[in-house]
C-alpha cells in the first residue's frame, strides 16, 4: 500500500493535530499529526496516544477477512519477544537463526515430499509474495539460460496461469517483464484446467501456476492433471516447462489432511512451492517459505555472497534486514505440535468450516458457491429470492465487529458475487452459530425478509 506527502497548506488546521486525553498538559495541547513535533513527550502519553487510535481497528478474533494467523501461544509469544532486536541477515553474530532456518527448510521440503535423491534448497521470506517473486525469478533465469545455450531468442517470456492467482503472480510478469497468459474462470469452474493451460503453453513459456486453496473460492488447481500434459509436452516436444506450486494458504493443511493429494514433489515438473507460515503456519505475520525441489532449480548466478557482515553468506532475498522472530517462531510451531499437532489443528479447522457451511445452509438465506470444500475457505451468497446482497451482509455485520469480505469473481465469473469467511484456528463452532445469528438479525431488523418460498404440486390427483 501507497501513501502519499500531505500537503499541510491544504488541511484544515484542526485536522493537524490529535490531542492526548490521558495528562493535563497533553490533554491541552494538540498533538502533530502530519509532521514530527519540535518537542517529545513522556513514553506513557505517546503509548497511550497511538494505543486509542487502534482501538478503532478491527478485532482480530472477528477478522474473517484475513488467512493471517491471529493467535498464538504464549510460550510463543515470548520467544517473539525475545529476538525481536536480532536481525536475521546477521548470520555471523546470530548463527544459531541461520541454523534453524534450515532445519525449518529442510522439514518442509521433506513435508512436501522432495525424493531423497534430491539436493532441496530454501529459504525464508517475508510471506509468500516475495517467496513467489523469487520462485518464479528463478524459472525465467532458467529459461532464459535454456535458450541461450540452444542459440534462440530470449525477448518473449510468457508465464501462464490462472485469474484465481493472488495478485502477486501479476505483479511479477509486470515488474519482471514476461507476458502473462490468463485462464479466465467461469461461472462454473473457479479453477484452471489442463486443457485450458495446454492452449496457452509455448516455448517461451517460462512456468505454469498452480494454487492450492486459491484466495476467491478456496479451491485446488488440478496441479496433477497440469503435470501430466507437461510430461507430455515435454517428451513430445522438448519443452520443458516447470510448475510453481502457489501453496501460501494450503501448503501446511494438504500434508496432514489429503496426504494423498498429489500436488507436491512427488510430481516431476514441480519444481518450486512457496508456502506462508503465517496463515496455516499458525505463525505470526511475516514469514513465507520457498523451497525448491533441486539446487539446480536456481541458478548460481541468483546467489549473492555477502562478506561485509563478518563470514561469507549466500543470500536469495528481495529485501536484507528482517526480524529473526517469525523465523523461529515457525520452527516453535514445528517442534510444538509435529505432524500430529498439525494434524488435529487442521482437522478441526476443516470440521468447524464444514459445519459453519451447514448452519448457512439450514438458514434457507445463503447457498456455498464452489463444488468442493476441502479447505477452510467458505465462499456464500444468498439464495435467489433474497432481497439483500453480499454487500448489505458485509457492511452489517461489521457494525456487529465481524470482519468479511464481499467482491465479485475475477473477468469471465464477475457476475457472481460472493462473501468469504476464512475459518482460523481460533473460530470455534460457538463463534459460527453467534455469526450465523448475527447474519439472520441483521436480515430481519433490516427489513430484508426472504421472499416467500414458492410450493411445488405435489402431483396427486
Amino acid at each position: 500500500m501507497l501513501s502519499e506527502k500531505v500537503d499541510l497548506s491544504q488541511v484544515d488546521q484542526e485536522r493537524r493535530f490529535s490531542t492526548s486525553t490521558y495528562s493535563d498538559r497533553y490533554f491541552a495541547q494538540e498533538i502533530p499529526k502530519f509532521e514530527m513535533p519540535e518537542e517529545g513527550m513522556p513514553a506513557n502519553a505517546a503509548y497511550q496516544l497511538v494505543h486509542d487510535e487502534l482501538n478503532l481497528d478491527g478485532n482480530p478474533s472477528l477478522n474473517l477477512a484475513s488467512f493471517v494467523t491471529t493467535w498464538m501461544e504464549p510460550e510463543a509469544r515470548k520467544l517473539i519477544d525475545e529476538n525481536l532486536h536480532k536481525n536475521f541477515i546477521d548470520r555471523d553474530e546470530y548463527p544459531k537463526t541461520q541454523e534453524i532456518q534450515g532445519r525449518v527448510v529442510n522439514m518442509l521440503a521433506r513435508l512436501f515430499n522432495a525424493p531423497e535423491s534430491a539436493e532441496s534448497i530454501g529459504t525464508s521470506t517475508l510471506g509468500s509474495s516475495e517467496a513467489i517473486m523469487l520462485g518464479l525469478l528463478a524459472h525465467k533465469w532458467n529459461w532464459r539460460q535454456r535458450r541461450q545455450a540452444e542459440g534462440k531468442p530470449t525477448d518473449r517470456p510468457n508465464i501462464v496461469m490462472g485469474t484465481d492467482v493472488h495478485t502477486v503472480w501479476e505483479k511479477f510478469a509486470r515488474y519482471f517483464d514476461v507476458e502473462p497468459r490468463m485462464i479466465p474462470m467461469t461461472t462454473t469452474r473457479f479453477t484452471v484446467s489442463a486443457e485450458e493451460v495446454e492452449k496457452r503453453i509455448d516455448e517461451n513459456t517460462i512456468c505454469v501456476g498452480g494454487v492450492v486453496c486459491t484466495t476467491f473460492t478456496g479451491q485446488v488447481d488440478p496441479i496433477r492433471d497440469i503435470n501430466d500434459l507437461l510430461v507430455e509436452v515435454k517428451d513430445s516436444k522438448g519443452w520443458d516447462i516447470p510448475i510453481h506450486v502457489d501453496a501460501a494458504s494450503g501448503g501446511f493443511i494438504a500434508p496432514f489432511i489429503y496426504p494423498e493429494l498429489e500436488w507436491d514433489f512427488r510430481l516431476p515438473q514441480v519444481r518450486s512451492i512457496n508456502v506462508s507460515g503465517h496463515k496455516f503456519g499458525l505463525v505470526y505475520p511475516g514469514i513465507g517459505w520457498l523451497v525448491f525441489r533441486d539446487k539446480t532449480d536456481l541458478p548460481e548466478e541468483l546467489i549473492f555472497k555477502i562478506n561485509y557482515l563478518g563470514g561469507e553468506m549466500p543470500s536469495y532475498t528481495l529485501n536484507f534486514s528482517k526480524g529473526s522472530s517469525m523465523v523461529l517462531a515457525q520452527y516453535y510451531n514445528l517442534l510444538r505440535l509435529g505432524k500430529s499437532g498439525y494434524r488435529r489443528v487442521m482437522s478441526n479447522i476443516i470440521e468447524n468450516t464444514q459445519y459453519l457451511a451447514k448452519i448457512l445452509e439450514e438458514s434457507e438465506r445463503f447457498e456455498i458457491v464452489g463444488p468442493d470444500r476441502l479447505f477452510p475457505v467458505l465462499t456464500t451468497r444468498p439464495v435467489k429470492g433474497q432481497k439483500f446482497t453480499v454487500y448489505d451482509v458485509s457492511d452489517r455485520l461489521r457494525e456487529r465487529g465481524w470482519i468479511i469480505p464481499a467482491y465479485s469473481l475475477p473477468p469471465n465469473a464477475e457476475s457472481i458475487e460472493v462473501l468469504r469467511v476464512v475459518v482460523k484456528e481460533n473460530f470455534s463452532r460457538d463463534m459460527a452459530e453467534l455469526l450465523v445469528d448475527d447474519c439472520v438479525e441483521m436480515i430481519i431488523k433490516a427489513g430484508l425478509k426472504p421472499a416467500p418460498k414458492v410450493v411445488k404440486a405435489s402431483g396427486v390427483c
